[in-house]
């Protein structure tokens, strides 16, 4: 055989698979859902003691116990609402603890007032979230309030803005939430008396390292978007769309895209077997003790598994928030009208939160804004 036709034979091209060939997309795709799967499911360890999940339940239960006790359960919820202060209480010495919960207990409180009389002006609503969530959002990024960063206090107030009062109740309505702080605060009192004698407690951290891009500008852009999601389910006409901006919110916070992605996945997925539990608890026929005690059994189910496994805590606090938004009007509707809503409420607010990451998350958004922004804002008041 002559050497070129051994040349021509030895160097001729053979089917080879590339990663645009179908086999090659199919294997990428697999590979991708089983990192999301992985991601799903991963179980993180937790170094919590268990009195602190039973010291939460109790801070935001005992509440409803007392309004089961009195007959007026939607006082009971709106002081279980100040009581989710206690998920602040930092691992540090008492004399820091304290001072530092009672600041965020006058946060939790003046946000609820303010998404109370902004309910009186609908026009006010969207500009007045977004004033809480970037102020709030700054306020912990410059102390390094850590999680769960500004989500409950934006909560708060967002649940404020559809409360179904008067202009006299406002005072009274305001108290409670102020009344539901002081208990959490007492609870935290002797919870801390108790473990920094049995773990030595972390020094006082200092003040964290800041610059402008962290502190303001992604502060201003996560309040734009919240409002933005607010806005959009307004629009919408939706019934209550309270937990529009606070998932967006809950999103939108991570530190890195695949944060946040991680984050709505877990959103999801959890809200939607968090809808399935809430169906079933609707249908019960509780009273206001078993409801206390349902909400009770929630929130201490939501501490053990938060730190494991987002998803899986997801599961418990959609139905935590959807008892402590509705419970007071419940058997009123359609349990099915109102599991959907949640769920549209949930799947729309992820939404507006990544695309508010992608676009916080681009070097050419940061540049272009972040540059109109430090001619807007004074070098003086920067951090």
């Amino acid at each position: 055989r002559p050497p070129l036709a051994r040349a021509v034979r030895f160097t001729s091209p053979q089917p080879t698979m590339t990663s645009d060939s179908t086999p090659g997309r199919i294997a990428r795709l697999k590979q991708w859902l089983l990192d999301e799967l992985r991601h799903l499911s991963t179980v993180h360890p937790s170094t919590r003691s268990w009195q602190m999940p039973l010291a939460a339940a109790l801070a935001s239960g005992l509440p409803l116990l007392v309004g089961a006790y009195f007959g007026h359960m939607d006082y009971g919820l709106a002081s279980s609402l100040g009581g989710m202060v206690f998920l602040y209480l930092p691992n540090t010495p008492l004399h820091h603890r304290m001072v530092f919960l009672m600041a965020c207990a006058f946060a939790m409180t003046s946000c609820y007032a303010l998404g109370l009389m902004s309910h009186f002006a609908p026009v006010l609503l969207v500009p007045v979230l977004i004033f809480i969530t970037t102020l709030v959002t700054m306020l912990s990024r410059f102390y390094g309030l850590g999680a769960p960063g500004s989500l409950f206090f934006v909560m708060a107030a967002a649940i404020g803005t559809y409360m179904p009062i008067e202009v006299p109740q406002v005072p009274l309505m305001v108290g409670l939430i102020a009344m539901g702080c002081l208990l959490a605060f007492m609870i935290a009192f002797f919870y801390s008396l108790h473990a920094v004698r049995v773990r030595a407690p972390a020094p006082v951290p200092a003040k964290p390292a800041t610059d402008f891009d962290f502190v303001i500008f992604e502060s201003v852009v996560i309040g734009v978007f919240v409002g933005l999601a607010l806005g959009v389910a307004q629009l919408l006409q939706m019934h209550k769309p309270y937990w529009v901006p606070v998932s967006c919110l809950a999103v939108i916070q991570g530190s890195t895209l695949r944060a946040v992605w991680t984050k709505q996945l877990h959103r999801v997925v959890g809200t939607g077997g968090g809808l399935v539990l809430a169906s079933g608890l609707l249908m019960l026929p509780l009273n206001p003790w078993g409801l206390a005690c349902t909400m009770m059994t929630l929130s201490l189910i939501i501490e053990v598994l938060v730190v494991r496994n987002y998803a899986a805590a997801v599961v418990f606090i959609t139905p935590l928030t959807i008892l402590l938004a509705e419970a007071a009007a419940l058997g009123h509707g359609a349990v099915s009208e109102l599991i959907g809503a949640r769920f549209l409420d949930t799947v729309l607010g992820c939404a507006v939160g990544l695309l508010g990451a992608l676009c916080m998350h681009r070097p050419r958004f940061r540049a272009v804004l972040g540059a109109w922004m430090r001619r807007l804002i004074p070098a003086r008041l920067a951090p």
